[in-house]
């Protein structure tokens, strides 16, 4: 598989928040997570990201373990530190204390470098009648899709 084309997305994320601010985030990886997230063996669907003395972890990313490797492998669901600029950390963690606000992973890639990056998101939750309503729009596409295309 080509590096470039690792692209694993948190596709519920977009259902359960409201993005508010994007930001892409640096991985501090161990050798064996960034082979396995070369073969495309790793999910962000249940990860977070959480403050621990100023300084910002991923929890619950999961990185299989590598399949080449000796007993130096890696622990698939350890924290993992994110990579950002002072400025743009201090930003989120007064976001997340002030407001509570929540930053959620939704896009772990490998940019043209062949680093490992994480396409990061501040967001508020939904409510149980915002996601109704965003079914009841997906609905109404689907089925404005489905009539426009019988009249083609």
């Amino acid at each position: 598989m080509n590096p470039n084309k690792i692209n694993i997305q948190n596709r519920k994320a977009k259902f359960e928040y409201e993005f508010l601010d994007n930001y892409t985030a640096g991985i501090k990886l161990a050798g064996t997570e960034i082979k396995a997230i070369r073969e495309g063996k790793a999910s962000i669907a249940e990860s977070f990201c959480e403050f621990n003395n100023s300084e910002l972890f991923v929890i619950n990313m999961h990185i299989e373990e590598y399949s080449h490797a000796t007993y130096f492998n890696h622990n698939p669901k350890s924290e993992r530190k994110l990579l950002l600029n002072k400025k743009e950390l201090k930003k989120l963690e007064k976001e997340v204390k002030n407001s509570g606000l929540t930053i959620i992973p939704t896009r772990l890639f490998i940019n043209d470098r062949g680093l490992a990056k994480l396409n990061i998101v501040l967001a508020r939750g939904k409510k149980m009648y915002d996601k109704r309503e965003t079914i009841k729009d997906r609905d109404n596409k689907r089925a404005l899709d489905r009539i426009k295309k019988d009249y083609k």
